[in-house]
């Protein structure tokens, strides 16, 4: 998803494009104790303050900036800064949970699903995991068979049906870019 992003932003220019992480937008859990936060299932679509989502999108339409928040994912919490978003011609929407949430999906031109083999996911996973979060093998392991393949499973698989393209997430990347950019030539 976030490689297809990426590409996506270098088509169209940084001027014409932006990309919006979903995972921006967990909710706020500084009121508890670390060990609380940590436990937490952030793999479930009530972790992510999805209206804020949608309020920010509808706000962009309308040709006004937002401040879109940031999470720090090392101490489960948002931190006190955020990112001013300008509105722009193509906004991609990024995220696991974002074509399961009905409310995002209504506000979409065009839903991309990037299906990728479980053993993929999960080395990607592993590798951001331990690389940008700080967190070590077993607790990402732990929380793969705990709450992301369970959620996957519940929330996720499904969202093919909601998706306009589905584009394979070992297959050609320029393909993909190409099929995509077209929707918004």
């Amino acid at each position: 998803k976030t490689t297809l992003a990426a590409a996506l932003m270098h088509t169209w220019g940084e001027e014409r494009s932006l990309v919006i992480p979903h995972d921006a937008y967990y909710r706020d859990l500084s009121s508890l104790p670390f060990d609380e936060r940590a436990a937490q299932n952030f793999d479930a679509p009530e972790a992510l303050e999805t209206e804020l989502l949608a309020s920010h999108l509808d706000q962009l339409a309308k040709g006004k900036a937002v401040e879109r928040p940031v999470y720090d994912f090392e101490r489960h919490v948002r931190a006190d800064d955020h990112v001013v978003i300008e509105p722009a011609d193509v906004i991609v929407v990024e995220g696991i949970l974002v074509l399961s949430e009905p409310t995002l999906r209504e506000r979409l031109d065009l839903k991309v699903y990037v299906d990728t083999d479980a053993d993929i996911r999960l080395l990607r996973r592993l590798e951001r995991d331990v690389k940008e979060r700080g967190r070590d093998i077993s607790s990402v392991a732990e929380q793969y068979r705990s709450t992301v393949r369970p959620m996957h499973a519940a929330h996720v698989e499904d969202c093919k049906s909601h998706a306009d393209v589905i584009v394979p997430g070992e297959g050609d990347l320029d393909r993909a870019v190409e099929v995509i950019a077209a929707y918004f030539a």
